[in-house]
Order: C-alpha cells, then sequence, then structure tokens
C-alpha cells in the first residue's frame, strides 16, 4: 500500500509536469518512510511474532533494496 501511494504521488505530477507537486510528492514519502519505521517498531513491540516475521522477510518497501 505505501509503495502504491508513492509511486502516485511521485509519478502523477511527473506525468503532468509539476514541479511544485513532485516537491510534495518527495516531501510524502519521507514522510511514508517515517510512518513506516514507526510502525514497524510499534508492530515489534506489540504483536507476538512480528519480530519473527521481520526476520523472514528482509525488505520492508522495495524488493532487493529496503
Amino acid at each position: 500500500m505505501y509503495l502504491g501511494g508513492m509511486l502516485l504521488f511521485l509519478g502523477a505530477p511527473l506525468l503532468l509536469g509539476s514541479v511544485y507537486g513532485l516537491t510534495m510528492g518527495v516531501f510524502l514519502s519521507i514522510l511514508f518512510v517515517g510512518r513506516i519505521m514507526g510502525e514497524e517498531k510499534m508492530l515489534g513491540e506489540e504483536l507476538e511474532g512480528y519480530v519473527d516475521y521481520k526476520k523472514k522477510v528482509k525488505y520492508r518497501l522495495i524488493p532487493y533494496i529496503w
């Protein structure tokens, strides 16, 4: 879901040629990354078995990168 949102926030301004929209897309993508990190921390603390799941699934957002 997060990757789809980021692609939308970055792709639409590129398609429309909007520099301001692209700037907002980059800003929103950075906010998404912060949210992902906070969500992972909370899930690791509160959800039983999530730490083991994280060991199996290595990539959070972009396969083979992060």
